[in-house]
């Protein structure tokens, strides 16, 4: 049973929408099992660019959270999330200098290239009207580049950064949605033997439904729907 309340002292609020970056953080909150109020965003009205969101998000972007027990902290950027929570709770970091930095090091490798090269392999593959191979190829190249770097590192590494942590849970959600975007994953035997380690776990799979994902009917139109709205 998933943790979410939606009142009562709750001091967390999550406020989200269905995408990688809002999952990875869905997927630590479960993990803790530490209740939290879900505020979902709709990214299709634009919720995010809303004042009232900005206010508390200077990027206009998914997620932020809220720690009402920190006066009103809002946090934004998904690796700060998790490090902040990781810390807040004292789980999923190593406490001592070198294993939390060998953690940070692989949220901030997602950060700033496994997720902007998805990122951009799923908007020229999926959402750019006009379909530029070059371009394309590009960013699928440099995300299975990416992919490899992994499968090497897991070839002798169980996770990423010694026990299982948020730097598995921070990737997590970008590798599973190598379909969507159209990025290869054959042949990366240790990054899929990871890949499902991570996807059996339970907190994983009830952090995959925050916010209540669209039916498979709704999917396709109501993600690029989504997506197009981010290229306005």
């Amino acid at each position: 049973m998933r943790r979410i309340a939606g009142s009562g002292a709750i001091m967390l609020e999550l406020l989200t929408s269905e995408t990688p970056n809002g999952w990875k953080v869905a997927i630590l909150l479960e993990e803790l099992g530490e209740p939290y109020k879900l505020t979902p965003i709709s990214l299709t009205n634009r919720v995010q660019k809303e004042d009232w969101y900005v206010a508390l998000n200077p990027n206009g972007r998914i997620p932020t959270l809220v720690d009402h027990d920190a006066g009103d902290c809002a946090i934004f950027e998904s690796g700060a999330i998790m490090i902040y929570l990781a810390e807040k709770f004292g789980r999923f970091m190593p406490a001592d200098g070198a294993g939390r930095s060998r953690v940070i090091q692989w949220v901030m490798w997602q950060m700033s290239g496994l997720g902007p090269m998805m990122g951009q392999a799923t908007v020229f593959n999926r959402y750019f009207d006009e379909k530029l191979p070059k371009v394309i190829d590009r960013y699928v190249r440099e995300s299975q580049r990416l992919f490899e770097v992994m499968d090497t590192h897991l070839a002798s590494h169980e996770y990423l950064a010694g026990d299982y942590s948020i730097a598995d849970m921070a990737c997590f959600p970008w590798v599973r949605g190598h379909d969507w975007a159209q990025v290869p994953i054959e042949g990366f035997g240790h990054l899929q033997r990871w890949f499902d380690t991570i996807a059996a776990r339970p907190a994983v799979q009830r952090g995959l439904l925050v916010p209540a994902p669209p039916t498979a009917e709704e999917m396709a139109e109501k993600t690029v729907a989504q997506g197009k709205n981010i290229l306005a």
